[in-house]
Formats: structure tokens, sequence, C-alpha cells
């Protein structure tokens, strides 16, 4: 960060010495900051750009005339050391890919992916676990200008059906199973029973990760991954694209019905995250990254990124809590992590295990730890700094699938302040409105964008005409991003994250949304109808699910547990419901639809803020007495 604005200083932009003065100027200035951004970082370019941005919001397009290609960065980019992934699991297995084997590995399977007929536009997904066969699907999608978008396998079919099935896949990258606290899952049914319902599937790979050999019955023109790498080498062809050319797609929640398809571009994804690591993460070529994540959070994308400048991604796989609660900050002294990307939720985990720093591990080579999910509480900065390691950059950071990257994150030239997110990030115009859509300091508002940056998405899918990609974000302040999150900036010019503004589920940092929810209660025929909210519970959010059954009917434990379980199978475990409860009624508006905000304003202990709009307000009070 201090080597950027030193630059920006040396060619004469008016950036001041602070850090202030450097976001105002970014801010500010966007035709002049991201062209620095990828000069800073050497982005290369196949053809230039004509200009730096065109439109406002949300159609604002990116560096017109530009071609590049986000997998060749990736590839391409001298690591000291030549290692580029080392991959763990809670059963002790080791991977490591240097830099010609994940380069190798790319080319074998665009080869394959192209003879299958997968070429520029069409869809690659993945149902894997944070594996190296994740990263290099990802890369050989990206080097052929296809599309890719994934899902963890502890999702069950109908939740990855509501994903894939709304985008068309022509390809489909699949593991055989996972292990979890212990336990193998065997996932070979619920792939076969996705591939069935893809009808555009062209081709079917297998990772076998828990057998020796890929099951391939049943799938479409499928292929072992193993055989596909057995086939003689071959590097690895990028091609150029445009700067806005589709890279991923990621999902929204699912609140209102089926999850929306988010597309986000290539060099949109390529020049954030250089930004967000190289300058406000501080990652150097060298360095090694580890964030716990899944394939499912946009954080897995955040870390594969972390490539594109010369570090080595540390891929886990597994509980964090297994075989001990010690286990991942074990393997980041036993690999040299540098960068420790985690969770408020984990840190809070880790706290009442009662886990330190000196007993069994050092953490010498940490110097960051980043937390993201949920808020960093005010105590789990006290409990990192007192019992994990007191010199360490504890770096909360905030921001959302629906940008794939952050809007408030750590700063290496700031204060750290208990509490707080060091600083809006660069580039980011981030303000904080209250409810008539004043831009206010240290009151809690919502969190908006008021300029364009390059990984707003480019649409949803399916969505010609940008009618509900402006509902989404731009219809409460029109011509500005609103995110959903109530926050604060304080005096300092930190950033303080205290929920969420919507209705949208929260546990442990992964949206989920209600729709998804009441697609499995309602199949029970004991249930009228449900309502499921989210309530913040020690430094996280858990999901609680109340039910309105049919006359004569009660809630058991047996009905509790076929709920959690069909639940649990057909979406994943972090869809389950911390508590289930039987309620009367349930608060609807006057059109008839069910005001989840009014309950979740009831058990968070607010105000109900829209009464006036209910037709049965009186439904409220059997969720007063309930909690």
């Amino acid at each position: 960060m201090a080597r950027f604005g030193k630059r920006m200083r040396d060619l004469g932009e008016p950036v001041g010495s602070g850090y202030e003065d450097l976001w105002e100027w970014s801010t500010n200035r966007p035709d002049r900051f991201w062209p620095a951004v990828a000069d800073f970082f050497e982005v290369r370019l196949a053809s230039p750009w004509t200009r730096v941005l065109e439109g406002s919001m949300p159609g604002t397009r990116w560096f017109p005339g530009a071609t590049l290609n986000y997998a060749a960065h990736l590839l391409e980019t001298d690591r000291p050391g030549g290692l580029a992934i080392i991959f763990r699991n809670e059963e002790g297995q080791r991977i490591t890919l240097t830099d010609d084997e994940l380069r190798l590995a790319v080319g074998a399977l665009a080869r394959d992916l192209a003879e299958a007929g997968v070429g520029v536009g069409d869809r690659v997904v993945a149902y894997l676990p944070n594996h190296p066969g994740a990263v290099v699907a990802l890369l050989a999608a990206s080097s052929l200008g296809a599309v890719f978008s994934s899902a963890s396998p502890d999702f069950g079919v109908e939740g990855v059906l509501d994903r894939f099935g709304q985008i068309e896949p022509k390809a489909l990258v699949a593991i055989d199973g996972y292990p979890y606290a212990g336990k193998r899952h065997d996932v070979r049914d619920r792939v076969r029973a996705i591939a069935a319902r893809l009808p555009t599937l062209r081709r079917t790979i297998v990772v076998p990760y828990l057998g020796k050999e890929a099951d391939l019955r049943g799938l479409p023109n499928p292929v072992s991954y193993r055989d596909l790498l057995r086939r003689a080498p071959e590097e690895p062809c990028p091609l150029a694209l445009p700067f806005d050319h589709p890279l991923v797609i990621l999902y929204s929640s699912g609140t209102t019905g089926k999850p929306k398809c988010m597309i986000h571009r290539q060099g949109g994804v390529l020049l954030q995250h250089l930004k967000e690591q190289g300058l406000h993460t501080d990652i150097r070529a060298g360095d090694r990254v580890f964030y716990f994540t899944t394939t499912g959070w946009m954080m897995w994308n955040w870390l594969v990124s972390a490539l594109a400048l010369g570090a080595t991604l540390v891929l886990y796989d597994g509980s964090p809590m297994h075989p001990t609660p010690h286990a991942l900050l074990e393997m980041a002294d036993q690999e040299g992590i540098r960068i420790f990307g985690t969770s408020a939720r984990y840190l809070l985990a880790l706290e009442k295990s009662g886990v330190q720093g000196g007993s069994g591990m050092s953490l010498a080579s940490v110097s960051t730890i980043l937390s993201t999910g949920s808020p960093l509480a005010p105590e789990q900065f006290d409990y990192v700094y007192r019992r994990l390691k007191p010199d360490v950059r504890l770096a909360s950071i905030s921001g959302g699938t629906d940008i794939v990257s952050c809007f408030a994150l750590g700063n290496p030239i700031v204060p750290i302040r208990r509490g707080e997110i060091q600083s809006r990030g660069l580039g980011m115009r981030v303000e904080i409105y209250d409810p008539a859509g004043r831009p206010v300091i240290d009151e809690t508002g919502e969190l908006v964008c008021t300029r364009p940056f390059p990984t707003m998405p480019l649409g949803f899918w399916n969505d010609p005409a940008g009618s509900r990609y402006q509902a989404a974000y731009f219809e409460r302040f029109p011509g500005v991003w609103c995110h959903g999150d109530y926050a604060r900036i304080t005096p300092s010019g930190g950033v303080v994250i205290t929920g969420r503004s919507d209705t949208v589920l929260n546990p442990g940092g992964v949206r989920i949304g209600t729709a998804e929810i009441y697609h499995q209660v309602e199949t029970f025929d004991e249930v009228a109808e449900a309502v499921a909210v989210g309530q913040p519970f020690e430094g996280s959010e858990r999901i609680l699910l109340f039910v309105v059954l049919k006359p004569g009917v009660s809630l058991n434990p047996d009905l509790e547990a076929r709920i959690r379980m069909r639940i649990r199978e057909e979406l994943s475990p972090r869809h389950v419901p911390a508590r289930i409860l039987a309620v009367p009624d349930i608060p609807k508006t006057r059109s008839g639809k069910i005001s989840e905000m009014a309950v979740r304003q009831v058990i968070c202990g607010e105000a109900v803020t829209n009464t006036g709009a209910l037709a049965n307000p009186e439904a409220l009070e059997a969720f007063r007495g309930l909690l």
C-alpha cells in the first residue's frame, strides 16, 4: 500500500500522504485509479483499452477494447520456489502441485473440455470440495473462455440443481465423496442424480478422491480425472477475451425463489482481487496463503486469485476442528502460512475450546489473520491479541458474493482499532445512508456504494432486460448500489458492520435464502406454512424455523428430526435450523406475503417497523412469548 501511494505521488497524482487522501482520489478518479492498479501489478493486455469505463450503474462497461485472460495471469506468474498449491485434508492427506504440474493439469482438462465441444461462453460446473481439481477446473474453463460455476459437495441434489439447472452447463466436474469430522461421505449417487437432470451435459469428469478409481456408471460421456491427466501433456493456450467477458457465475441466497445467478467478469475479478490482496492484504510473491472455505463460498474464488501475485495456495478440506481444535493452527506452523483466513465463528469456537498460542503451535509465520462471514466482535479482537498472537495483524473484512470482493477490509498503513474494520476499500465509494438517502458519519444506516466498480455483476443469468438486477441493488436508491448491510463509518474512517438490513440468512457468513428452506419444509403434510429468520447468536447468526402445523398435529421430536434431515440432505448442513418452534400463525402483509422482517425484528428485540402493513399484527405476540 505504501509503495503504491508513493508511486502515485511520484506520478503527480494528488493523493497526499494519508490513506483517506488516497481513498478520496481513488473513488473520485476511477479513470486514473484502476489503470494505475493494472500498471502497478503488470496486468498484461493482449489489446489495449480505449476508455476506462463507460456508462453509469448498473450498466457500466469497463476497459472497452482491452483483452486478457484471467487464467493466463494466474498460470504465468513467477513464483519463488515454483510451488503453486499445497493441499491438506483432515485425514492427513497432502498433495502438492508445482507451477509446471498445475499448468499441465489445466492444459489437459482444457483439451478434454474442448474435445467435448466446450467453447467460449459455455458453462462448466464443479461439484467439488476445496481440492486442487477445483482450481484446475476454474482455470481450464477460463482459458477456453467458458464460464465456471461451483458448489460444495455438502449441498444436496435439489440445492445444486436450483443453481446449476438454471445455467445449462455443458460439462460437470464432480467428486466421489469427501471426509468431514471423522466421517466419509459418499456422494456418487448424488452426482448421478444431478447429472441425470442436467440435459445439456456433454461431458462428466469424475475426480476419485475417496476411491482409488473413479466410478463412472450412469454418467453422461464420463472420464476419470486421473486418466485425463495421464494423456500426453499439453500446455494451456488461454484465449484473449474482452475485459468484461464472463468468468464465473456465483449465486444469491434465493430469498424469493431460486437463487439468482450473478455473472462476474474476467478482468473485473482479476483487477479487484489484485488490489485487495496486493495492497490491502499485503500478499507478496512467495507467501503461503490460506483461507478456510468451500467452493460454494466466494472466498474460494478470492483465495484462488492469490496465484496472480506469485503466492502459494494452501487448500484444506474437512472440519476445522477435527481431529482437534488446533488442527488448522498446527497446519499453519507446518506449512509456513503467512496469511491465515478464517471466520468470526471459527475464532469464537477456538476461544470456547480454550485454544491458546504456545500450546503446541507458535504461529511464527502468520503475519495476518483475516476474518469474514459475520462481524468480528470487540471481544474476539481481545482473544486474538491476548491468547493467540499479540503481534499479528487482525483484519476483519466485509463484502459479499454479489461483488465477489470487499467493500471494507484491512489496511497495512492505518491503525487496528478494536471492533472495527480498518478502512473502506480503494476505488469503492462506500457511504452510509440514512433512510432519506443522506450520507452520515458515525451513525448506523444502509451501506451503499455510490460510484461504479469493476466487480459489479455483469447482470443475472436469464435476466435480459436487467429488471431483477436493478431491483436487487438499485431500487431503494436509484443509481446507487444498496448492499443490504447495516453499518457505521467511524470518525477515524473505520467501518463497523452491525448486520443485515434485509431478511437474508447469514449463519457463519454463508448467505442462505429462505425460499430454499420453505420449498423443503412445505413437502411435509404436517406443516401448513413456515417462516425462517436469522437471530444473532454467539458472535454469529443462527437460523430459527417457525412452523404452523395442520390441525391435530404437534411438533414432536420425530417431526423435528425429519424436517432437519430433509433440509440437510436436499440443501446442506448450513441450511439446518438451530431451533424449530411451532406458532399458531405467521404475520403477513395485506397482499398475503409473509413478513420475515417483522418476525426477525421481534426475535431480535427490535421495534417492528411495518405493523401498519400487516394484515394480522397480533400474530407477532406468539413470537414474543416463545423467545
